[in-house]
């Protein structure tokens, strides 16, 4: 289902390059989303559970998708998982209550890009959207290749190759990829990862 109604898209041309899959089983809260990103000047498709969610990421190839985790039938992190598994996977910022701390840092693992929790506010999610999608499509850009051995990795193009052969890398493995190519020999804690690669840390709320 493409706009949660006729408002929340109207006045936006086809060429916009970035589109905003929303998905939550309150309509209320798919109104209001869908309301702000179409001011922002997003393409918005809403979606009211799990299901209808995949197929919409089958349909409309989303550059970023809000996904509450607590859906009816398919719940949020197995959307979350099968999108990573699919090719050219979208962003994803979550929508979390502020109890569900296990399953946002069960989320992060599984490859969601941010994540905002219940009740928030619309305007800060319209940022976060906005700072997921500048991260995926230009984070090092100006970096020239990464070479290590047979591994090749262009930030710019955001494309991975081995031995000439295309790797297929989900965006926070890139974004992780790249980050340790930059800092060969050097580890890193889990929490500084999330800290300094997108801005995240434990305990804010």
């Amino acid at each position: 289902m493409t706009c949660a109604n006729a408002d929340s898209c109207a006045g936006y041309a086809d060429d916009v390059a970035d589109r905003v899959l929303v998905v939550d089983d309150d309509a209320t809260v798919r109104d209001v989303v869908a309301r702000y990103l179409g001011d922002a000047g997003y393409r918005v498709d809403v979606a009211a559970d799990g299901e209808s969610a995949l197929e919409a990421v089958a349909r409309e190839r989303p550059d970023a998708v809000v996904l509450d985790l607590m859906l009816p039938g398919t719940g949020g992190l197995d959307v979350c998982r099968a999108l990573r598994a699919g090719q050219a996977p979208p962003a994803i910022v979550m929508l979390t209550a502020l109890g569900e701390e296990d399953d946002r840092i069960r989320g992060l693992e599984l490859g969601a890009d941010d994540y905002v929790s219940k009740p928030f506010s619309p305007r800060e999610l319209v940022l976060r959207i906005g700072s997921v999608l500048r991260r995926s499509t230009s984070s090092a850009a100006a970096a020239g290749p990464l070479v290590d051995g047979e591994l090749r990795v262009d930030p710019a193009a955001r494309t991975a190759t081995l031995d000439g052969a295309a790797v297929a890398l989900t965006t926070r493995e890139f974004d992780l990829l790249a980050f340790f190519l930059v800092h060969p020999g050097q580890a890193f804690t889990r929490a500084a990862l999330l800290a300094q690669l997108w801005g995240w840390e434990f305990g804010d709320q």
